[in-house]
């Protein structure tokens, strides 16, 4: 099927073989552009791609689009980079190195210096899997750790000397910084609803609330309320889907993480109904609700 059947499309002549607008289809995800947009950037893969005269030799799919094997979710930023040349990317946004990737394989050097600086602090960590962690990329992240463990070391028994007042103000010091990351508040909850709207409507408590995140943060935000007994050895700097809290009021969990200066960025919720028995109309309700939240 040729391209210049589709509707809206102007038709190619002999000198001019690409249409005005071309129809993209990017790892099965649809663009509609204008030609001059593709070949913005002189030298680019896209550039060689709609300057040649033998249109034939380019990938079609089943509707006559023109056909790249590439990440097509990560594409509309490509896509917005050659319509004016500058980089605009949402708020913590998580696929920096692989969008890396897709500029380097379009053969856009320029994109590919906008996104290196910020690579160059987590490649140079090596091969861990928490590297992209802000908190291991934080410049205050090791001194921390270092002045936690100095006043760790000082005796107890100086604590009303020259080495006590040292350990106080360490201990100061270390909780002036704070470590920024994500916790995620989990929990299920069901209620009873019968036929009769006015019946009231027969709420079950929380049974558990779950908390997902780094180690170190879920620990300092909840302190003796964090139970982690289905995860007990995991290490500070890992991430862990496993605690919860020892209470069942999410008030509770949401003042401390304000406390600790959170602030919620992001929340979702599913929910299920079905008959509780057979001879009745009554209904339960159940839902899955999570709560996302972020310290800078």
């Amino acid at each position: 099927m040729a391209l210049a059947d589709n509707t809206g499309c102007a038709k190619p002549s002999e000198d001019f073989p690409f249409p005005e607008i071309i129809e993209l289809n990017v790892g099965g995800q649809v663009y509609i552009t204008r030609h001059p947009t593709l070949v913005s950037v002189p030298g680019s893969l896209l550039w060689e791609m709609f300057t040649q005269k033998n249109i034939r030799s380019l990938a079609r799919d089943s509707k006559g689009r023109f056909f790249v094997d590439r990440d097509g979710f990560l594409f509309r930023y490509i896509l917005d980079y050659m319509r004016d040349q500058q980089l605009v990317l949402p708020d913590h946004f998580p696929e920096r190195s692989r969008l890396q990737r897709e500029a380097e394989y379009f053969m856009l050097p320029e994109l590919v210096k906008m996104l290196a600086p910020k690579l160059s602090k987590q490649n140079s960590l090596g091969d861990d899997t928490c590297q992209s962690d802000p908190e291991e990329l934080s410049p205050n992240a090791d001194a921390t750790r270092n002045l936690t463990s100095a006043s760790a070391t000082l005796p107890s028994a100086v604590a009303g000397g020259p080495g006590g007042a040292i350990a106080a103000n360490v201990g100061a010091a270390g909780t002036d910084v704070r470590r920024a990351g994500f916790i995620t508040i989990g929990y299920r909850g069901s209620y009873t609803l019968g036929r009769d709207s006015q019946t009231d409507a027969k709420f079950r408590r929380v049974a558990r609330i779950m908390v997902c995140g780094k180690t170190s943060l879920a620990k300092e935000v909840f302190g003796d309320t964090l139970n982690e007994s289905r995860d007990p050895d995991r290490p500070p700097e890992r991430y862990t889907s496993r605690y919860y809290l020892k209470f069942t009021f999410l008030e509770q969990a949401f003042d401390k993480l304000a406390d600790a200066g959170f602030h919620m960025v992001a929340c979702n919720s599913t929910g299920t109904c079905a008959f509780a028995h057979d001879q009745t109309d009554d209904r339960i309700w159940t839902s899955y609700t999570e709560y996302v939240f972020y310290r800078e």
